[in-house]
């Protein structure tokens, strides 16, 4: 593969402390690397000096001539005083870019509900994120560099982004690097980890899964003293092996030894046990909503006469577009709004507590340090049957004894976040929503919230855009598909984007109809912006013959054939490996078979796509 750019001997110091210290990496053709690490640890200042955004105190970055390099800011960085148009496509002519098929698929993945003619500074943290990724998706970058790309994305708009970026280049063309707290995207688009910690990278074959598994196997056979770290690693493996992971399709590491590793782990929570404790702190009756409708003068009901019941230790997730009202709810079930129409009913024994997004909650005590905010509320508390102090409690969600005495408010957003988490459960709610919980927190981080909501007792409401953790600590989801009723999601995330391809698949056919008198295109391929300010269609897919038809049924029958071929002799790969841990030399040769029919594999994946288009 062909070296793009790298970074030899790195090292950079913020102050007194060294963020970097002597880093060597490389970014090749084919490359699809996630950087993980707590926050603070160097993730983005790594990617801003292979970016040569930043000059590093020493060592250097090399590029390969000519390679283009697109970056995404994890800050917006958009001009506020251009339209949306001009700040994707700049002063270039409609027909310049539209009749461009894969500029086109960006556009109606990214921006197909944004007004064309809006300024950027009109627009919603969502509408903004999506805007900056569509201005870098179209260009013809070799190389690319994502800083928290999902931010203010939803669920469908992560979703769209994985699959841009699974099939934008051939599988050893293009490279990408990406900083992001969402482990279902990590897990779905990346095939090599760096973890950035004290001052140092070090490499992972694999997405977040293989990442977890490594890391917990590295710590076990070096007998890492951290022992707290490692058994909290230990069960978020096992959360990895029995949930999630088990429907992706590149397991990296050695299966076996997974299993010996976790054989001795608890499911991640004991959900007979705390549902009786649940109803024992509850009741039988929790919050329903009943026949509720909400609507604003002048516009469409938000909720149409929707009914939804929360029983005792029940744990569900809110999913929905950005606008759907999935906070809105949560202020219906805390009682925080009234219903224009409808009942609420609450149990007589709920306390309920929400964290909110923008946690304004801490205001009131930001000259407080962090171990005193909690030592306002209890000097002791019970976790998981054991007696903890305030110091050992906010040390088990990631505050050092140094950060203990930190001021509130010199405190980062992701640890802002944390403190307010512990603060509400420490008040000891029966009833917990939370809105938006990943926001700014890092994958060690996450895994130690949902550590402790593993053993929370109560009823649990989660917004998030975040499917790994909606399917970690929630036990069923909730759609909201904007059309003002609750749907339930007995298939989970995945039902829930099937809807969503339905519905706006069906409101793709009615805009066609009614755009097609106004729709006008330059050339065969091109297209133009409709009056009403969105784009309007612009082409029509291929017709293809029978005969091409029945040429591509036949391509493929022989494609999913050779998969098969190809998924067996990946098996037998793993198993040989698994046999031969010791056996450095031979795991070499066997690693290089394995990546050799990984390679034959996503190229026959790609050669599958193209011939099931035609058959469609």
């Amino acid at each position: 593969m062909a070296h793009l750019l790298g970074g030899e001997s790195l090292a950079i110091s913020f102050g007194t402390r060294t963020v970097l210290d002597g880093v060597t990496v490389g970014l090749n053709e084919g490359d699809r690397i996630g950087i993980v690490g707590r926050n603070g640890d160097g993730k983005s200042t790594l990617m801003r000096l292979l970016a040569q955004r930043i000059e590093p105190d020493a060592g250097r970055v090399t590029k390969r001539r000519g390679v283009n390099v697109g970056y995404l800011d994890q800050t917006d960085v958009l001009d506020g005083d251009l339209t949306v148009g001009a700040a994707i496509v700049g002063d270039r002519a409609d027909y310049e870019w539209a009749s461009n098929p894969k500029i086109r698929d960006i556009m109606g993945g990214l921006v197909e509900d944004v007004d064309w003619d809006a300024r950027v500074s009109s627009l919603s943290g969502g509408q903004k994120r999506r805007v900056a990724l569509a201005k870098l998706l179209i260009e013809p970058h070799e190389a690319i560099m994502l800083d928290e790309p999902t931010n203010h994305l939803d669920v469908e708009g992560v979703a769209w982004l994985a699959r841009h970026l699974r099939t934008r280049w051939r599988p050893n063309e293009g490279a990408f690097l990406v900083v992001t707290h969402d482990r279902w995207f990590l897990d779905e688009v990346c095939t090599d980890t760096w973890e950035v910690h004290d001052g140092v990278v070090e490499p992972f074959e694999g997405g977040y899964a293989a990442y977890v598994l490594a890391r917990a196997e590295r710590d076990r056979m070096a007998a890492v003293v951290e022992g707290k770290r490692a058994n909290l690693m230990k069960k978020e493996l096992a959360w990895l092996r029995r949930g999630a992971p088990a429907r992706t399709s590149k397991p990296k590491f050695r299966i076996e030894a997974a299993n010996v590793l976790i054989a001795d782990v608890p499911e991640p929570r004991d959900t007979v046990a705390l549902s009786k404790m649940a109803t024992a702190r509850l009741g039988k009756d929790v919050i329903d909503l009943e026949g509720v409708t909400l609507a604003h003068e002048g516009a469409a009901p938000l909720f149409d006469s929707i009914t939804v019941r929360l029983a005792p230790g029940e744990r569900v997730g809110l999913v929905g577009v950005n606008g759907a009202g999935k906070s809105t709810l949560l202020r219906l079930l805390t009682g925080e709004i009234a219903p224009t129409s409808g009942r609420v009913k609450r149990g007589k024994t709920v306390v309920s507590a929400m964290l909110s997004q923008d946690v304004t909650e801490l205001d009131d005590v930001a000259g407080l340090r962090v171990v005193e905010v909690i030592q306002r509320e209890k000097q002791t508390f019970s976790v998981g049957g054991k007696e903890l102090t305030a110091g050992q409690l906010v040390e088990q969600l990631g505050f050092t004894n140094e950060k203990q005495w930190t001021r509130v408010s010199e405190l980062s957003g992701g640890e802002r976040r944390r403190l307010q988490l512990l603060r509400l459960l420490v008040g000891e709610p029966n009833v917990l929503m939370l809105d938006e919980p990943t926001n700014d927190l890092d994958t060690d981080t996450l895994a130690a919230v949902e550590d402790v909501l593993d053993g929370w007792p109560g009823t649990l409401v989660v917004v998030s855009h975040d499917r790994y953790l909606l399917e970690r600590v929630t036990d069923h989801q909730l759609a909201l598909l904007g059309d003002g009723k609750v749907r339930d999601l007995p298939g989970g995330v995945e039902q829930y984007l099937a809807l969503r391809e339905e519905v706006l698949g069906a409101a793709g056919e009615s805009a066609a109809i009614g755009d097609a008198a106004r729709t006008t295109a330059p050339d065969a391929g091109g297209g133009e912006v409709s009056g009403g300010g969105r784009l309007a269609p612009l082409a029509v897919a291929p017709q293809h013959s029978e005969a091409e038809k029945r040429e591509a049924r036949k391509e493929l029958s022989r494609i999913e054939r050779q998969l098969t071929r190809l998924a067996a002799a990946e098996q037998k790969l793993h198993a040989q490996m698994a046999e031969s841990a010791e056996d450095y030399a031979k795991l070499g040769r066997l690693n290089t078979e394995l990546q050799d029919v990984l390679g034959q594999k996503e190229e026959l994946e790609m050669a599958w796509l193209e011939a099931s288009e035609i058959v469609e």
